[in-house]
């Protein structure tokens, strides 16, 4: 049995104000899924309460990490599972990450959903870095099992990005530079610290870029690959499957596509 993963960026708490709500939109998209374990960024408006039923009316339950500067982020888990633990990685984002422990037949797992710094690569570098620690190996039971998913705001290490910062448009050209170079430390130092991109050892389907979508804004996007699921070696020797999902309501409910990854394993209770 195959545990579905999925990260996903709605877009200031999926409202525009004005009674402008693409929530609808993304219920849709999470119902058309049917994620088992769910990374929420961007969750504007949310409080512990506002999460927990839009939990409830998806089947699942929730974890909201709260956020000083930014928007606050969530982890959402369905049954059987159940958050043995919750928590937040306790440094200064600049959105959160927020951390639960969930059990499967492989053994325990930790979920972290996360949203880096998005105007600054040092700072999102620093972030990174704090997101590395629960990959270390364990004195007596070797590397753990982390899943790692969000909003990173970072292109990655492997792929030539020139062309798509050229046609970005000056003012968020420097979001994705230092000194001239294209900015992919955060992702390299995550890679560096034992996580492994889902998408690069599994990824399928024709679409690489997870902003912008067709009609979910954008501007300060050029077709970029900014959300990941990144896993422990554990949790990669796992994945059958990491694409980015397109078409219908995923076109206007944000401007980011979900990415999700399946994984051969299964939650218990």
């Amino acid at each position: 049995m195959a545990v579905r993963a999925m990260t996903y960026n709605i877009r200031t708490g999926g409202s525009d104000g004005a009674d402008r709500s693409r929530l609808a939109g993304v219920a849709a998209v999470v119902d058309r899924v049917r994620p088992d374990l769910l990374a929420l960024q961007e969750l504007r408006g949310f409080d512990r309460r506002r999460l927990a039923g839009l939990a409830e009316s998806w089947g699942m339950t929730g974890h909201l990490a709260r956020s000083v500067s930014g928007q606050p982020v969530g982890v959402l888990v369905r049954p059987p599972a159940r958050i043995g633990s919750a928590g937040s990685v306790h440094r200064p984002f600049h959105h959160a990450a927020a951390r639960v422990t969930v059990a499967t037949d492989r053994g325990p797992l930790t979920v972290i959903g996360t949203h880096l710094q998005p105007y600054s690569g040092g700072w999102r570098l620093r972030e990174a870095g704090w997101l590395a620690a629960p990959a270390r190996p364990r004195r007596g039971t070797g590397v753990p099992m982390v899943l790692l998913m969000g909003d990173l705001n970072s292109l990655d290490p492997w792929t030539d990005h020139r062309e798509r910062i050229d046609r970005l448009p000056p003012a968020y050209r420097s979001r994705h530079l230092t000194r001239g170079a294209v900015d992919t430390r955060a992702v390299a130092a995550l890679d560096r610290a034992g996580f492994v991109d889902l998408f690069r050892r599994a990824g399928t389907g024709e679409v690489t870029h997870t902003a912008p979508t067709t009609r979910g804004g954008g501007a300060e996007f050029a077709d970029m690959r900014l959300d990941y699921i990144l896993g422990t070696p554990p949790v990669a020797d796992l994945a059958r499957d990491c694409r980015v999902v397109v078409g219908g309501d995923t076109e206007w409910a944000s401007d980011h596509y979900p990415v999700i990854a399946d994984l051969d394993l299964s939650l218990v209770g």
